[in-house]
């Protein structure tokens, strides 16, 4: 199943399909059947009731979001131990295309953009093979359990990433427009911070424990005592990555694979100059801002974390997506989906 939004990016996903898509798939010999999501979560409704044994794979033409709502949407099923198991594809068809330069990035070939990161993509759906891909369940102070596969940002990359959707006809251009518009009205949060660190807990396959989040206790409750700390300050982003790219041309954690079984964790502090922010995102296009030696830059492996917001008012993310705002904790389930790249 080919799933397209002809809404993404700048509402150009159904003329890649129409101009490279269905084409490669033909010569390929590679049945499919299209369908056009018409309305948010049509595509999470969609997957959560079909009958998936009709199709070898669910396949995404779109930016992340929609993946977001077909790995949700999976997950809502009663049969979600075999449903997740269903190889998910992605095609660049949204604005910022992170999973899908990921991908590319798996193959260690030299980085693209545009229609060249398509036809690459394309040509690791065509091969068929399938890696393993962590999933991130994530807790919000409502009790709403949602699934990641990407990141969760709060503060100056959720902002952007959100209050540049009024820029969307622009392409992934918003994104800089965007950058630029907040970095000139830089915003600090008040906030809490603690996580796990990668080397404190063992590597537990998730499907020995019915994905149990086993490292997280409920949200009113001191974390355990073999977390990190982080002293209540003012930050101007906290970040978690899952897989290597932020966007198709932003490689916020190089080293990142998709079946790791960590988070990335990256948090900028207050007091960093506009300048030095901008240098960092600008190093971000190579890979090599940690190498800057940012005073204001922390970077953390992590299998948890729980982050608290204390301003009152802010923008929190989960694969670019807006989710409530509140206190948020997160645990990393290895290789429980399956994503077809190399």
């Amino acid at each position: 199943m080919v799933l397209v939004n002809p809404q993404s990016g700048r509402g150009q996903a159904m003329a890649l399909y129409n101009g490279h898509v269905q084409r490669m798939l033909t010569e390929a010999d590679i049945p499919h059947t299209l369908v056009i999501t018409e309305r948010p979560n049509h595509a999470r409704d969609l997957v959560r009731n079909a009958d998936l044994t009709q199709w070898d794979a669910l396949v995404i033409l779109s930016g992340d979001g929609l993946l977001f709502e077909v790995v949700n949407g999976l997950m809502e099923r009663q049969d979600w131990e075999k449903a997740i198991q269903t190889p998910l594809g992605i095609l660049p068809g949204g604005s910022g295309n992170a999973l899908a330069a990921s991908v590319h990035h798996y193959t260690r070939a030299s980085p693209v953009c545009g229609e060249d990161l398509l036809t690459s993509c394309g040509f690791q759906l065509c091969k068929g093979q399938t890696s393993a891909l962590d999933l991130i369940s994530i807790h919000l102070s409502s009790g709403v359990r949602l699934f990641s596969f990407l990141s969760l940002a709060w503060g100056f990359v959720a902002d952007v990433d959100i209050e540049s959707e009024q820029f969307r006809q622009i392409g992934d251009l918003r994104f800089l427009l965007g950058t630029l518009v907040r970095l000139a009205s830089l915003r600090v949060y008040q906030g809490k911070l603690a996580f796990l660190p990668a080397e404190n807990q063992p590597e537990t396959h998730s499907g020995e424990i019915k994905l149990l989040d086993h490292l997280l206790v409920p949200l009113d409750q001191p974390v355990p005592q073999d977390w990190t700390l982080v002293e209540e300050r003012e930050f101007v982003l906290v970040l978690a990555m899952f897989q290597s790219h932020l966007s198709e041309d932003l490689m916020a954690a190089p080293d990142a694979r998709s079946d790791d079984g960590t988070m990335h964790l990256f948090y900028v502090t207050a007091g960093i100059s506009r300048a030095a922010l901008l240098r960092l995102f600008r190093a971000m296009q190579s890979g090599t801002h940690l190498d800057l030696g940012c005073p204001h830059l922390v970077y953390r492996r992590a299998r948890a974390l729980r982050l608290e917001p204390l301003s009152p008012a802010g923008i929190m993310t989960v694969d670019g997506e807006r989710v409530e705002y509140g206190p948020v904790q997160a645990q990393v389930h290895r290789g429980v989906a399956r994503l077809i790249s190399s």
